[in-house]
Formats: structure tokens, sequence, C-alpha cells
């Protein structure tokens, strides 16, 4: 990786004289090509030098600031500088935790906070280049984003996704193409069920951090009634239990009580002292969030969320997006 940014760095710095966005022209990679080729072998094509140049102009204030800790500066005076950087005679030592593809592909992605976002999960969770791609598809940075208030947004963006608050843990919609569920074919909510449990490893991972998967239809009894929870979670991160309802259609004010009451039970009966309040979360077809106000008490800790079985538009979640930033600097 610090190779690559080193021969960005020569393209731009003394190939172009500095000049970033210097019409440095296709003749000027290829001989730069054929050099780097002939001197160290396979890797160095046109196109990829033009990656590496993109690399190095796109992380180039993180170089700086590798400089300034280190106390070391200047940069490779000739592509000779490349060949000492691969024998780890470098300059300051720039932190890249991710492979080249994994940059490639998010070189791709014009917004600096959604690409410094999504650098950080898919360096934290250990993301594959493939669920890099799903998350980046089902427009993760935007479903979280709508979310939060402006201070939260940029917290996305300097620190990626921060579990404090149950609010934290919740985006909207759920995306779940990967059930393999028709809209137009029916199914019932025991389908739906089964599907998640057949593909809880991914689930879990479109919940977010911290999640650990419990029961299906946890049973629990009074006054000779017995009740079933579709699906228990544990969060360690909140050190909490969070349920979670199906519902196949509209959200109804009853699914919402009926929520409450599984909440009511876990906090009265299952939690420890030590735990934090009891979550509850309706997944739904369409929600109302009217319904939701008026039903529900103010500090209630529990959540109508829509799912969707397709990926979303990333056009329309982005035009959402900056509708609600306009609006949050009127």
């Amino acid at each position: 990786m610090r190779t690559c940014f080193e021969i960005g760095r020569h393209i731009v710095e003394h190939e172009q004289g500095g000049q970033g966005r210097a019409a440095y022209g296709q003749a000027l990679l290829k001989g730069l090509a054929e050099r780097l080729t002939q001197a160290f072998g396979r890797g160095f094509a046109k196109s990829n030098l033009e990656y590496m140049r993109r690399f190095y102009l796109a992380y180039a204030s993180r170089a700086d600031i590798a400089q300034l800790q280190t106390g070391q500066s200047g940069s490779a005076d000739s592509a000779m500088g490349i060949a000492q950087f691969q024998t780890g005679k470098s300059q300051a030592s720039v932190p890249f935790s991710l492979s080249w593809t994994h940059y490639v592909f998010l070189l791709g992605i014009n917004n600096p906070d959604e690409r410094s976002f999504y650098e950080i999960e898919a360096s934290q969770q250990g993301w594959s280049l493939k669920h890099l791609r799903r998350q980046f598809d089902s427009g993760l940075f935007e479903r979280l984003a709508l979310s939060r208030d402006k201070d939260g947004l940029l917290q996305l963006a300097q620190q990626g996704h921060v579990v404090e608050r149950p609010e934290d843990m919740l985006k909207e919609p759920l995306v779940l193409e990967f059930l393999g569920l028709s809209e137009q074919a029916g199914y019932s909510e025991s389908d739906l069920e089964t599907a998640v449990i057949n593909q809880i490893g991914q689930f879990l991972l479109e919940l977010g951090k911290g999640f650990l998967f419990e029961a299906r239809q946890k049973r629990f009894s009074f006054d000779g009634d017995h009740f079933f929870v579709d699906l228990v979670f544990y969060n360690r991160l909140l050190r909490c239990y969070v349920l979670i309802d199906l519902k196949l259609g509209k959200l109804t004010h009853q699914d919402l009580g009926q929520m409450q009451m599984y909440v009511n039970y876990f906090d009265r009966h299952v939690k420890t002292e030590a735990e934090n309040a009891t979550v509850g979360i309706v997944l739904c077809k369409k929600k109302n969030e009217a319904l939701v106000e008026i039903t529900l008490p103010i500090d209630a800790n529990i959540h109508a969320r829509e799912y969707s079985l397709y990926l979303p538009s990333k056009e329309e979640l982005k035009a959402k997006l900056q509708e609600w930033m306009d609006g949050t600097h009127r």
C-alpha cells in the first residue's frame, strides 16, 4: 500500500511538477509504466498508475500528518525512491490498513466523508471487498446518516459507526435482499422469520455492531397465557436485550402495544440490574410516524423500522440525505 502511495506521490510531485490537476497526458503514464515494469516487474500498468496518482491526491493530507508526527519530511526524489521504499528505507509511515483493491473501490466514492466512513468501517470490521461493495450498494452511510443530527453525521465521517445509545444502532430501511424473498411472491411472517434464521450471519451484519443472536420464538408466560417474541438478540456494546418482531404489512398500534408488553416483561423478569433497558424493534413493510408518536410514550425504548427486500436506490437515498442536510442549515 505504501509503495502505491509513493508511486502516486512521484507521479504528482515529479512527473507533474506538483500540479495535482495538471494535464499529465497518457504518454507520460505510458512511459512511466514501461520504466517501472522493466525495473520491478508486473503491477505497474498504465491504468494502475492512474489509480496510484488518484490515491496519492486523495490521501496526501494523511501523509502530511504522518510526517509531522514522525518529524520526517520530503518525498522520493526519483523512481529510485520507490525502490528504497520497497526495501524499508521509506519516508513517514502512512497508515493504510486495507488492501489495494479496497482502496481502488474507495477511490470511486466522490464524497470524502462517505469515503472515510467506509474506510473506517471496512478496517474495523474486517470487511471483504465483496461485503464493502454490498454495504455501499445498500447505502449504509446514507441510511445511518438520515437518523442522526449534524454532529452525528460528522462523527460517522471521522469515527465510523459508533454505538453508544439505542438510537445509534438504528438504520432505515434494513436491507434484506440476501433473504432471497421476492416482493411479488406471497410469503408469510413465518417464511420471513425462517429466511432470517437461515441467513442469520448476514442478518447480524445488517443489524450492525455488537449483536449476538439468542433465540427464535422466545416463549414466556404469565397468568396462564403464552407469548412468543419472534427474535431475541443481545447487544454487547449497549449491554441490553434487543427484541425484534417481524410484520408483513402496515404497522398497527396493536403491533406497538404488543412490543411494549414484551419489553416490559424482559425489563422486569429477564434482564439483570447490571444490564440496560430492553430495546424493542418492530420491523415492518410500512410504518406510520404519526401512529408511532401517538401510541408510544415519549421515552419509550421501542422503535418501528421498515425493511426492504431489494437494494435501495442510492440516488434516492443521497437525495433524501441532501434534503435533510439542507434543512439542518436553514
